[in-house]
């Protein structure tokens, strides 16, 4: 596994010099090229190409005329190169020598869990399985994520990693002293702390120095709740997220209800979670039920989503819940921006959490938030704040300001 931050020429290197050698060495193996895309997949195959046709002789490779194609081509002693984007198909192939470079494409990729868990089961499924016994396997690429593909890989078994940062660091690989740069003929540290100032300290750690950061990249610290026995006393507020209506996919989202207390110091406790999945028909009998067992002093934050299907839905749950406070709104902002409050509540240690069995899905929803599978109880979460913080406050702690430190 080859870790180097970018412009470093590790493509050059691993996917265009060295698989030209490899072929000259193992004129009768084949080799598999995967990239974050068929189109570079193919570039680097046709530059692995031209260096076989211009230094075939001196390297005694002979090509085939035959089974030439976009990101694939044969020698005349049997071997093949073929290039394949990441989740494509590989099936009917198999390799000696397999090379990944550049398996995540964008920023945006690698901050998604879903695009990173079809990485993971495109390379284990796919690739994997095309290799041969005794195969050599060559991962190339930087760091994006703590849980990139990398990452994954080098929780799973020992690779042989050559990690080598932009700055140097203690015990460098390359024997620099601390604070080096790794090419500064290219790059010297004057210009990389100006780069390093422009892409932020996160994108730095990861993309430059090959150490993703793991905790700064989270909204929500859970280890700042805690945990207590004790039951929550008063103002409350049940935050619901609604499944959408018709959600006919595999992993459909949860209807979820989040019980808020904003207790008599001042402080909030999260006292009890629902979670179900209920079609919408049954979605306002169980809702109802929720409110009886919380009582009418508890208010019930319902949100508005945009389009005709919110607005009936929102208002077909306001008239099944007749005789409770209820109070609905339009969600403004985006997720992230919803969830802030309340997440700089946990942070300053402001926030309890009642101990149930709930606690453990509820609390990784939280620590995986804003790229996990799913975010209902985030929202409901949100949306109970929102409407505990602007309903009016006893006398008592009415001029307490509650503000991150």
């Amino acid at each position: 596994m080859l870790l180097l931050p970018p412009g470093t020429a590790k493509s050059t290197y691993a996917s265009l010099l060295f698989p030209a050698w490899w072929m000259a060495r193992h004129p009768a193996s084949a080799v598999i090229g995967a990239s974050h895309t068929a189109g570079l997949a193919n570039h680097f195959c046709s530059k692995v190409l031209r260096l076989l046709i211009e230094h075939g002789t001196r390297l005694g490779v002979a090509l085939a005329k035959e089974g030439r194609a976009p990101g694939q081509f044969r020698l005349k002693s049997g071997g093949e190169y073929f290039g394949i984007g990441v989740r494509g198909a590989v099936t009917g192939r198999r390799a000696d020598l397999a090379l990944v470079d550049d398996p995540i494409a964008c920023f945006r990729e690698a901050e998604s869990r879903r695009s990173r868990d079809q990485l993971w089961n495109w390379f284990r499924a796919e690739l994997m399985t095309r290799l041969k016994p005794n195969a050599r396997l060559a991962v190339i690429m930087n760091r994006w994520h703590w849980d990139d593909l990398a990452g994954r890989l080098m929780d799973q078994e020992p690779w042989e990693v050559l990690r080598l940062p932009a700055i140097a660091e203690p015990n460098d690989a390359l024997r620099r002293a601390p604070g080096e740069a790794l090419w500064p003929e290219w790059e010297d540290c004057a210009a990389i702390s100006k780069k390093r100032i422009g892409v932020g300290e996160y994108s730095f750690a990861a993309m430059f120095q090959q150490s993703p950061m793991m905790d700064t990249c989270r909204l929500f610290k859970t280890d700042c709740l805690k945990v207590t026995n004790d039951e929550p006393r008063g103002i409350s507020v049940r935050g619901w997220d609604l499944a959408a209506i018709g959600d006919t996919s595999r992993d459909p989202d949860w209807t979820a209800g989040v019980k808020l207390v904003r207790q008599d110091d001042g402080n909030f406790a999260i006292a009890d979670v629902r979670r179900v999945r209920l079609d919408a028909h049954k979605l306002p009998a169980f809702i109802r039920s929720v409110a009886q067992e919380d009582g009418t002093e508890v208010v019930i934050g319902l949100a508005r989503d945009p389009g005709q299907a919110g607005v009936y839905q929102a208002a077909m749950l306001t008239r099944a819940l007749d005789g409770f406070r209820v109070t609905v709104g339009p969600e403004t902002g985006t997720k992230y921006l919803r969830a802030g409050p309340i997440a700089s509540q946990i942070s300053e240690g402001n926030v309890q959490i009642h101990r149930a069995d709930w606690n453990s899905d509820f609390v990784e929803e939280l620590a995986l938030f804003p790229d996990g599978p799913k975010d209902d109880q985030v929202d409901a979460l949100s949306r109970a704040f929102t409407v505990l913080t602007n309903m009016p406050q006893p006398a008592h702690f009415r001029h307490t300001q509650f503000f991150a430190r």
